[in-house]
């Protein structure tokens, strides 16, 4: 298992669309199209690393009710439309585990980060973004997830 890491995240800002439904359903590529198409118009630059953040947790909400914001880093100013929002994430102190493994082992991905944040003292203080380094790939069979899982925390 990947080890996890205590890091400073830079402000920056997400240009994102918000998809209401099961995880495991979001449309990533018709979103990330969009995004980039959003950006391209508004003459904004876009960052290299798509990213999720998901502000519900699935043990306490239904699958049809879970909000996921995919977005894309943006380096300039444009005005949202219906569609497309946008917000900043501000600077603070994250832990981070990178994923690169099957979707089955996720879960113990997201284990693995919390309990390390527990046991060095700190606590969450937000919702969990996954940022995606490069796609996912199927091998022998199985989707292989390539992700940076973060929460932002301070220390207790």
């Amino acid at each position: 298992m990947p080890s996890v890491k205590l890091k400073k995240r830079k402000e920056i800002t997400v240009a994102y669309i918000e998809y209401v439904g099961s995880y495991d359903k979001i449309p990533f590529d018709t979103i990330m199209k969009k995004l980039y198409g959003w950006a391209k118009d508004k003459k904004v630059r876009p960052g290299f690393k798509p990213l999720t953040i998901y502000p519900d947790d699935p043990a306490t909400t239904s699958a049809v009710n879970l909000r996921s914001w995919v977005g894309i880093p943006i380096y300039g100013n444009a005005p949202e439309d219906a569609d497309i929002k946008t917000t900043v994430l501000c600077e603070s102190l994250i832990v981070r585990l990178r994923h690169a493994g099957p979707a089955s082992e996720y879960s113990n991905s997201y284990k693995a980060i919390i309990e390390w944040t527990k046991a060095e003292g700190y606590e969450i203080t937000g919702p969990p973004a996954e940022y995606y380094p490069k796609k996912p790939k199927v091998k022998n069979g199985q989707t292989i997830i390539y992700a940076d899982i973060e929460f932002p925390v301070k220390k207790l």
